[in-house]
């Protein structure tokens, strides 16, 4: 249910182009007039830049820049995704937050986004620095109709939307590794994690968990990572505005979505493989029982890696130590 500020917001957001009296607002809200003015002198604490003129009413002239779930939902224009948006300052994990609202039955779309994470998690448990208002960590709900075995594919699609995302910026050129990684310079910028709630035929749901260094100067970084991660300020030489990505992000994630349910996995596939690191090169392979060298072919119909066998025939790998440098 919308608190009266959200009811707020959107009604001022409805009428942007022109000023609403604090009359309508009242009758609109069900409250009192002094209480829409305290609204309104909370709304300015938040960063909310609000224009009054008597005997014209109020009207918003500019949304602040920080995160919170009413300025993400301000100007995103979606269908299903961040109908529900639950913003957090701190959190260990977005994905903690985002269990635990799936099995109170938040609803498809639902996304979680924290200012910081003081226990970011990567894939094989592996840890992802998650640095104060310098990127986007972000978690999606997904309650989708499809059998539990094709739920890999929405990593790969997830990686394209941020490869699409990246790509349209001047001058940056991502490159996907696979699975998961976005790479700039070679250098790690995204992760994706993508975790599921399934029994043997049926999703309950499926959480789509994404890191993305956006403002990090590479002071930010810690030293052991350095030489292996990056940001998009460090690649471009300037700051950007993380509530305007995750906008981007979202829109082009609802309509990726919504073709992959429609078309299924080969466009995604095709887009996958259009940046795909090291495609068409030697890779080092180690599995529980080998080890060799052998050219990556691309992705399969169920986005296992494609690569050649030791005898030189293409082989699906689901998982693998790769050497990739």
């Amino acid at each position: 249910m919308e608190s009266t500020r959200d009811r707020l917001i959107n009604l001022l957001a409805e009428n942007e182009d022109k000023f609403i009296s604090g009359q309508a607002l009242s009758e609109s809200l069900n409250i009192s007039r002094n209480a829409v003015w305290k609204h309104m002198k909370d709304l300015g604490k938040d960063g909310y830049e609000i224009e009054a003129k008597p005997r014209k009413g109020y009207r918003i002239k500019e949304y602040p820049d920080k995160l919170s779930s009413n300025t993400i939902k301000w100007g995103l224009e979606s269908k299903w995704i961040a109908k529900t948006v639950i913003h957090k300052h701190s959190v260990e994990s977005t994905q903690t937050i985002a269990h635990r609202a799936a099995r109170e039955n938040a609803p498809h779309g639902t996304i979680v986004v924290a200012d910081e994470q003081t226990n970011g998690r990567g894939r094989m448990s592996r840890t992802w620095h998650s640095s104060k208002e310098k990127g986007i960590w972000l978690s999606i709900i997904l309650r989708p109709e499809m059998p539990p075995n094709h739920a890999s594919q929405l990593t790969l699609l997830t990686a394209t939307v941020l490869a699409d995302v990246l790509n349209s910026f001047e001058g940056v050129e991502p490159l996907i590794k696979w699975p998961n990684d976005i790479l700039l310079n070679q250098k790690k910028t995204a992760g994706i994690l993508t975790e599921m709630q399934a029994e043997q035929d049926r999703i309950q749901y499926i959480l789509i968990g994404i890191g993305l260094n956006i403002n990090h100067s590479i002071e930010d970084l810690s030293e052991d990572i350095q030489m292996k991660a990056t940001s998009l300020k460090i690649e471009t030489g300037k700051e950007w505005s993380i509530k305007t990505i995750i906008q981007r992000l979202l829109t082009a994630f609802e309509t990726s979505y919504d073709l992959y349910m429609k078309n299924g996995f080969h466009p995604i596939k095709e887009k996958w493989e259009h940046f795909g690191f090291k495609i068409g090169e030697n890779i080092k392979i180690q599995t529980f029982s080998d080890q060799w060298e052998g050219k990556f072919l691309g992705i399969s119909d169920e986005g296992a890696l494609l690569t050649e066998s030791i005898e030189g025939k293409p082989v699906k790998l689901y998982s693998a130590e790769i050497d990739w440098f």
